[in-house]
This record gives structure tokens, C-alpha cells and sequence, in this order.
């Protein structure tokens, strides 16, 4: 192998290093998936009707189903009513159902479909949808269960029947852990 060729394949080697760790620096938050086990994101959404601004922050020490949702999404519409059942039975504990819209329209749109399902559980808006790239979704509506220390114990793709005994019972065995 001539000088020239060995220059060359070390000046290659070189570019293919630096290359490879400019497209890892790029990528690493890519990689740091949301996933059961990670502590859940913080976001900034707005309280409705209120216009409040909240987080996940506020829900710290709470049981938490944070639903990723919209007013247009059919599948979102179909869990609503299995959610503010589970609203209901478990009231005046630390269970805490959030869910979040992420419509592009302003809140009144969410208002109108809140008070139309007759909803009242904790709606959040969150219009320019950055909850959705915080929290990795693929679509709505996304759940996530929160633990009191802030850790994700599932993730649900899709509608779920969120009154029924398996997540029920998930919820109720993660008020009692603390006690």
C-alpha cells in the first residue's frame, strides 16, 4: 500500500468517526425512548375551562392515567365514557385522570366536546401538540399509568376500556403500594 493510499484510508477512517459521532449526538434524544419503566416527561399544557397553565409536575405523589387525546379521533371518543367511569368509582383518592388535548383549534372546541360527553375528569389543552414528541406517541389516543414517583408502569396504544378489572385493579394496587 502506497503513502498515499494509507492517507487516504486514515483520512476515510476519520470522517466515518466524526461522522458517526455527530449523527449519535443528533439522535441520542431519539433514543432515549419513553417506554414502561422511564419517569414520565414534563409538559406544559393549559387547565380547561380555566386556561390555567399546568405540568406533570402538579400531579407528583398521585396515581396518574395520563390520556393523549383529541375531539376529532373516533377511537378517543369511544374510551371517554369507560374513563369517566373510572373518574367516578375511585373520587376521593389519589388517582388523578389527565387528559390531554391536543387539538390544533383554541380550547373552545375541547370545552364543547368536554360538556357534550358530559366529562369531569381534569382536561388539559395542549394546542401546539409538543406533548405528543415529549411522550414518543404514534397517534391518538395514547395512555400512559403513572406511578406516585413519577415512573411509567404502561403504556396503552389505542382506546381501552379503562374501567375494566385489569386496569382497575393495576390502579388500585399502585394507591395501596404507598400506604
Amino acid at each position: 500500500m502506497t503513502n498515499r493510499q494509507q492517507w487516504t484510508l486514515i483520512a476515510g477512517v476519520v470522517m466515518t468517526a466524526v461522522f458517526g459521532v455527530a449523527l449519535a449526538a443528533k439522535l441520542r434524544p431519539q433514543l432515549s425512548l419513553i417506554v414502561v419503566g422511564s419517569d414520565a416527561p414534563d409538559f406544559n399544557a393549559v387547565e380547561l375551562p380555566s386556561g390555567r397553565p399546568t405540568s406533570i409536575e402538579n400531579y407528583r405523589g398521585k396515581v396518574v392515567l395520563l390520556n393523549i387525546w383529541a375531539t376529532w379521533c373516533p377511537p378517543c371518543r369511544i374510551e371517554m365514557p369507560s374513563m369517566e367511569r373510572l373518574h367516578r368509582k375511585l373520587a376521593g383518592t389519589d388517582f388523578q385522570l389527565v387528559a390531554v388535548s391536543v387539538d390544533e383549534q383554541d380550547s373552545s372546541v375541547v370545552n364543547k366536546f368536554v360538556a357534550d360527553m358530559g366529562l369531569t375528569f381534569q382536561i388539559l389543552h395542549n394546542q401546539d401538540g409538543t406533548i405528543r414528541q415529549i411522550y414518543q406517541t404514534t397517534g391518538v389516543p395514547e395512555s400512559f399509568v403513572i406511578d406516585r414517583d413519577g415512573v411509567i408502569v404502561k403504556k396503552v396504544i389505542g382506546a381501552a376500556d379503562w374501567d375494566a378489572p385489569v386496569n382497575e385493579h393495576l390502579i388500585l394496587r399502585l394507591l395501596d403500594a404507598a400506604r
